[in-house]
């Protein structure tokens, strides 16, 4: 068809425009008619974004506007997501536009996982029904990949389906991205406000093999000024849950106090870092571990013994063997800190947020904020990043930058 053959020269024009000028020479030939020489441009830069905003104008009926949207967008920049806290700081979630033209979908951006995915328009779980479902055939820029995909996590909830790809815009920041289509998702995702989530770690966790994540692409594609993402995960206690943010290829120095302390990954996969201690009070627990910084768990998790020796200096804690490490709900009010010492510096969580939701039955007992069972490998969540910023760096020595948010 015309429409077909006109987008294949509009995509051979592109390459062209993308390759380095030639220097085209006339041919001294009288029977050939007359030759105009050029000159070669000296200052000529490569620009495929202009050429394609040039085609676009000449040739609207190819829809190269919304075909290459991706490119257009993607000058070195920066993207900014408003967050919304759900409940006492139990998730934080943002909109993520997919497809052409955008579907809007709500995202849990989630450090501890790697896969993008949400709901497809042809899941009838319950589970996907309470949620905005992603119409592939309504996309113009929807590729099917084909292949099976399912992630499972470590609340036993799960998700299935299959990949495609399509352009992916997050504050701005556009890529064509592999996502996760769900066709089943487990009765957990029932209840949550969000339609999936947003993967933040390392490629080698991605569910299926060979997958890369929107960081790889984006920064592949010198879209972000830097390759970083800043979490701003906000405290209901503090300032009441408001003004969290990520930010794609920047960082926001009025977020935070002090400068910040960049600790290297110790293995890449998870944000995973060096814990070299824990105190409470400035006190050592004389207690080390591999630990993940993990933006999708809403608690801190540690190894059995450190939980102990931490609830076994704020009086009246208990460890219920239903419900886990209790605390008085009346430390809401303590000045007391735990730390946790990382590149050398270390990072406080108020004793105050190891309240974190009254039991409900009367006892004035609290569920408390840090629990243990993690032994190896602690999990710095959402109680430690509501007190301090975090910026994920993913160069290639990736690190994660680490300092007190400026309540």
């Amino acid at each position: 068809m015309k429409i077909t053959a006109l987008v294949s020269l509009a995509v051979a024009v592109l390459a062209f425009t993308e390759a380095s000028p030639i220097d085209r020479r006339p041919r001294p030939d009288s029977n050939k008619g007359h030759s105009v020489p050029l000159t070669r441009n000296k200052n000529y830069k490569h620009n495929g974004r202009a050429q394609i905003a040039k085609l676009a104008a000449r040739y609207p009926q190819l829809g190269l506007e919304e075909r290459f949207s991706h490119l257009r967008n993607n000058a070195a920049s920066s993207g900014h997501v408003p967050l919304t806290d759900v409940g006492n700081d139990l998730e934080y979630y943002g909109n993520v536009s997919v497809g052409t033209p955008a579907q809007v979908v709500k995202l849990d951006f989630d450090t501890g996982s790697s896969d993008i995915w949400f709901p497809s328009s042809t899941c009838t779980t319950t589970a996907c029904k309470a949620h905005t479902r992603f119409n592939s055939a309504k996309s113009s820029t929807f590729q099917n990949d084909g292949r099976r995909w399912t992630i499972s996590y470590g609340d036993s909830s799960s998700a299935s389906g299959t990949l495609g790809s399509d352009i992916v815009s997050v504050g701005g920041i556009s890529v064509r991205q592999t996502i996760g289509l769900a066709t089943k998702e487990s009765s957990q995702f029932g209840s949550s406000p969000e339609d999936g989530l947003f993967g933040l770690g390392f490629n080698t966790i991605e569910s299926v093999s060979g997958v890369k994540t929107f960081l790889d692409n984006a920064i592949a594609a010198g879209a972000l000024a830097q390759p970083v993402v800043s979490a701003y995960l906000p405290s209901v206690r503090r300032n009441g849950g408001v003004g969290g943010e990520y930010l794609f290829g920047a960082i926001d120095s009025t977020k935070y106090t002090g400068s910040l302390t960049y600790v290297p990954v110790t293995q890449k996969g998870y944000w995973q870092v060096l814990i070299q201690d824990a105190a409470f009070n400035g006190q050592s627990l004389g207690q080390t571990s591999q630990g993940i910084v993990d933006t999708g768990t809403t608690l801190v998790i540690v190894g059995d013994a450190v939980a102990k020796s931490i609830h076994g200096k704020i009086s009246g804690s208990k460890n219920d063997p239903n419900n886990g490490w209790l605390v008085p709900c009346s430390v809401k009010s303590s000045t007391a800190n735990v730390s946790f010492k990382m590149g050398g510096v270390s990072f406080n969580v108020p004793v105050a947020d190891l309240a974190y939701e009254d039991m409900g039955d009367g006892s004035g007992n609290c569920f408390s904020g840090i629990q243990g069972g993690q032994d190896g490998l602690w999990i710095l969540g959402d109680v430690f990043l509501k007190n301090n910023y975090c910026v994920f760096s993913q160069t290639s020595s990736p690190s994660i930058g680490i300092a007190p948010l400026n309540y």
